[in-house]
């Protein structure tokens, strides 16, 4: 007897593995519960409550899980992508795991397109999945190669150009609806502040576009390394702004303002030092129990310079943050003292200040 696949058109057996990859990304999506929303108190900010979500228990491991699973989504139903095709993107790092994780589940074939400095572990986590990372020593291009393997069929996922398209913002459990939901049985369930990092701007927009959605009286900062794309664009609305220096954090600090940053639904833009970014994730360690990435340490920062804002007027209110992906894929990096060393970095005296400003307030 005949296989009935046999008698199907060529676009009837695409349309039907279409199908078969969205019900996958659904069945996955159900089976992965949210990530958990850690309080933390500190003595020097009474009357100030502090809470960080951590995406790194996502499969994957990292706030760009939501993201991948996105692109997918976008690529599949638009017909970009199809049964067997190769996929690829631009990426430091942890979205190309994330990316990675989901080629495999769908059975395709995937080229992460990564600067040459990206943290080994990364790399490594990236093959362990199956993917192919390839290295490219100015991180400037790495836009450009993604479009060269796209010429030659692959579905470029596209997470700079993309992230704003592909993410729900009204909703479908995207990362700001998850936090207003979490929020809403503590003392004060509208924080007065949300914090995040900007890699591709998506985070960043669909929290401030749902923010507004929702009719909520909480700001939006964006925490990132001193002088990024983002923070010379943001100031002067400048879309053509680049960076004015290099950064160590990694997925944050971009050197140009990427296409999703929307610069109108970001109330704040604060600077963050390396050495205070990196400071602050080792004291994450001491606060939590576990390692998380420079992204976190930067997001840390942020929250406590609005603190100080805050208690100086009087004000009490709830902050809400990121933990954004694990610190264990920066042992050969931040976390490690010779690499450091070699930098001519020195975290102690930030981490003894920032010790003492959680302790006691900005002025204690």
């Amino acid at each position: 007897m005949q296989d009935v696949s046999q008698l199907l058109s060529p676009h009837e057996t695409g349309r039907r593995w279409v199908h078969a990859a969205l019900e996958m990304l659904a069945q996955e999506a159900a089976r992965s519960a949210d990530t958990h929303l850690l309080k933390l108190d500190f003595p020097g900010f009474p009357g100030i409550d502090f809470y960080f979500k951590d995406e790194s228990a996502h499969p994957s491991g990292s706030l760009k899980h939501r993201l991948a699973r996105s692109l997918y989504l976008y690529a599949l139903c638009n017909g970009r992508l199809r049964e067997g095709q190769a996929v690829v993107d631009a990426s430091s790092g942890s979205t190309a795991i994330s990316e990675a994780w989901f080629a495999r589940l769908l059975g395709l074939p995937f080229t992460a397109v990564m600067p040459a400095c990206t943290a080994p572990r990364k790399i490594r986590d990236v093959q362990a999945l199956g993917g192919r990372c390839d290295l490219v020593d100015d991180p400037a291009q790495v836009h450009a190669r993604a479009a060269e393997h796209a010429t030659r069929g692959a579905c470029h996922l596209d997470q700079f150009g993309l992230a704003v398209q592909a993410t729900d913002w009204r909703g479908n459990n995207n990362i700001a609806e998850s936090i207003i939901q979490q929020m809403a049985r503590e003392p004060r369930p509208v924080p007065a502040w949300i914090v995040c990092g900007a890699g591709t701007g998506g985070t960043s927009a669909t929290i401030g576009r749902y923010l507004r959605y929702r009719r909520l009286d909480t700001r939006l900062c964006v925490a990132e390394p001193t002088g990024s794309g983002y923070v010379e664009g943001w100031r002067g609305r400048d879309r053509d702004a680049v960076a004015r220096q290099p950064t160590l954090i990694e997925g944050i600090g971009r050197p140009r303002v990427e296409p999703g940053f929307l610069f109108d639904v970001v109330d704040e833009v604060i600077e963050v030092p390396d050495t205070t970014s990196i400071a602050a994730a080792w004291l994450l360690e001491e606060l939590l129990g576990r390692r998380y990435g420079g992204s976190s340490g930067t997001n840390l920062v942020a929250c406590l310079q609005l603190a100080a804002g805050m208690r100086d007027r009087g004000e009490r209110g709830s902050i809400v943050s990121l933990l954004c992906d694990p610190g264990e894929r920066y042992a050969e990096t931040l976390f490690d003292p010779a690499w450091l060393a070699a930098r001519g970095i020195d975290i102690g005296p930030a981490r003894e200040a920032l010790r003492h400003c959680l302790a006691n307030g900005p002025h204690g």
